[in-house]
């Protein structure tokens, strides 16, 4: 089959992420002698200043690794819990029923420097110094902004103008929005003033726990606090301020948990917990190994039986996500058990099911009683792709991506999120924003994603690790919000039950449903909506419309940004999408 670019193949190392200077950055890394996990970590600084409107400083890094010497995997948990001040009572006496996706009220405890500074210093080698200088090179001389970065900066512009003066002067020098080579001092200093913190005392371990301290402890949470307790503009149309303080910040550290997996064939795909949307990816590949004999590709091309499957099965994963996920105590045992998969792949018909239809998993299941009143609400953006951006700065599913592996067998799949430059106005003496994870917290009470303090929101991010025969052998994933792990599906099925290689699964045509409720503001879902591309053709999208799936054709190349790498023996894979013209893989 036609393939954008080749699967590369090699020995030494190999570096796939949605941005073509983070692939560039972590090979350099490698080729500098380090191993995986400082390759991954400078990449991901560098993704923070390549694509600021898909993450940031202050944003989050869930993450899922193995090490040479250990085959087992492990997951960083580099997600911020709510503040303090996160109570339900608050945001009621606001007059609000839904937390809103832009400006401060969203804000979590930021999660992306702490997480990568652990997973540096506990997996990594290098000084921090050494992975940071390419990050601090592009804010300080200036980084090549993608077209994407000059329309999402657009597509807010009057919310800049008018509301967010902080931000427009960061990103729409002269009043136009930023291009070309774009540069970002005051970030290039914050990173340099935690390097100089760091380094005052002896030792690389040492030095990173300073840097982390510099950052939770020190000047970058007063800062914190300082802008949080001004107001401004949000998507309720209001202007409020934020809840973080510094005590938030000093209470909270990243750490590693055992993630969750699911036994697929000769597979064991791995994802983070049920706090994230991970596990819906488990609940699809298990329902769908039942219907094996009943997936086919041609050409690379899936059949519309694969995809009617694919999307049904997505259907009732996601209603479990929305009735059972959370900070909580998921009944993941359940969940993945083969008698509870058993009766739910009995739930699925020759025809497209309406219904948000949730397991009783433990007990009867509950949904949010919001549910029924937000379905068909029009989201900004459309469903089609993203990154999707409203005038007021609501975002859906803006994320990065980057899986690494080397020649000793260190594997990292990593999905960076959160801190957009359309979350909420820019920190002007820290040269960064907070994030909106918040957002994603209902605020009915009783449910497992309910807002309370100092708790975890349910996150889209989501990347993913498989062994195959007790081996590591894949670790991949893509931005996209609630479609990441349906997009991730289709990668999977292309590339587990199609044959396909890493490259020709990211490029097989791709499809996702709205079918239950969007994780972001303001929470909209479509029964029968059904996205696809075009290149699944004619016949196969006039039989999933006569199967009664409303077919929105989203164009020929508009699905998923996904990356991947691979290991077997001693020869390593990569593949990235060409999709949205960003993403690269490197190796050799």
């Amino acid at each position: 089959m036609f393939t954008t670019r080749p699967e590369l193949a090699g020995t030494f190392g190999m570096v796939a992420s949605t941005h073509w200077l983070a692939s560039a950055t972590g090979m350099a890394v490698l080729e500098d002698g380090g191993n995986a996990f400082d390759a991954a970590v400078a990449a991901g600084f560098v993704l923070q200043v390549a694509e600021p409107h898909l993450c940031g400083p202050a944003g989050q890094v869930p993450g899922l690794f193995v090490t040479a010497d250990d085959p087992t995997p492990r997951a960083l948990a580099g997600q911020g819990p709510s503040p303090a001040g996160a109570t339900p009572g608050h945001f009621a006496s606001l007059g609000l029923d839904l937390i809103p996706g832009s400006g401060l009220l969203p804000a979590t405890v930021p999660g992306a420097w702490d997480a990568w500074l652990l997973l540096l210093r506990d997996y990594g080698t290098k000084p921090l110094r050494e992975v940071l200088k390419y990050a601090i090179g592009y804010a300080r001389n200036g980084v090549p902004l993608v077209s994407r970065v000059t329309d999402t900066i657009s597509a807010v512009s009057r919310l800049f103008t008018e509301h967010w003066p902080t931000s427009a002067a960061l990103w729409m020098p002269d009043g136009k929005p930023a291009s070309g080579l774009h540069r970002n001092p005051a970030l290039a200093d914050t990173w340099e003033r935690l390097l100089r913190e760091a380094e005052s005392v002896p030792g690389r371990e040492a030095q990173i726990d300073a840097g982390r301290r510099a950052w939770s402890q020190g000047f970058v949470a007063e800062e914190i606090e300082a802008f949080s307790r001004r107001a401004f503009r949000d998507d309720s149309g209001r202007d409020h301020a934020g809840l973080l303080t510094g005590d938030d910040l000093a209470s909270w550290s990243a750490s590693y948990e055992a993630p969750a997996f699911a036994d697929v064939g000769d597979w064991r795909l791995v994802k983070l917990g049920g706090w994230t949307q991970g596990p819906a990816l488990l609940q699809q590949a298990l329902l769908l190994h039942g219907f094996r004999d009943e997936l086919s590709y041609v050409d690379g091309v899936p059949s519309e039986r694969t995809v009617h499957l694919a999307v049904e099965a997505a259907k009732l994963a996601f209603a479990d996500r929305e009735a059972w996920y959370g900070d909580t105590d998921v009944p993941l045992d359940v969940l993945l058990s083969p008698s509870y998969t058993d009766a739910r792949r009995a739930l699925i018909t020759d025809t497209a099911s309406p219904d948000l239809r949730p397991g009783d998993a433990r007990g009867p299941a509950r949904l949010p009683k919001i549910l029924n009143s937000l379905q068909g609400i029009e989201a900004e953006g459309g469903a089609t792709g993203e990154p999707t951006v409203g005038p007021q700065g609501q975002t859906r599913g803006d994320t990065v991506h980057l899986d690494v592996v080397d020649a000793a067998g260190n594997l990292v799949s990593l999905t960076p999120s959160g801190g957009w430059l359309q979350s909420s106005p820019a920190i002007p003496s820290l040269g960064f924003c907070l994030d909106s994870r918040g957002q994603m917290f209902w605020l009915e009470q009783g449910l497992p994603n309910s807002l309370a303090p100092r708790k975890r929101p349910r996150i889209t991010l989501s990347p993913s690790l498989a062994l195959r025969d007790g081996v590591p052998a894949l670790a991949f994933g893509t931005p996209g919000g609630d479609q990441q792990d349906q997009w991730q599906l289709c990668f999977w099925l292309a590339h587990v039950y199609g044959g396909l290689n890493l490259q020709e699964a990211i490029d097989s045509p791709t499809w996702h449903t709205t079918a239950f409720p969007s994780s972001f503001y303001p929470r909209s879902w479509n029964p029968r909506e059904l996205v696809v591309e075009s290149r699944l053709g004619a016949s196969t999208v006039d039989a999933l419309r006569a199967r009664g799936h409303e077919v929105v054709d989203a164009g020929a190349w508009a699905l998923g940004r996904l990356s991947a790498v691979s290991r077997d023996g001693a020869l390593l894979h990569a593949a990235a999408n060409a999709r949205g013209m960003q993403g690269y893989a490197v190796g050799r």
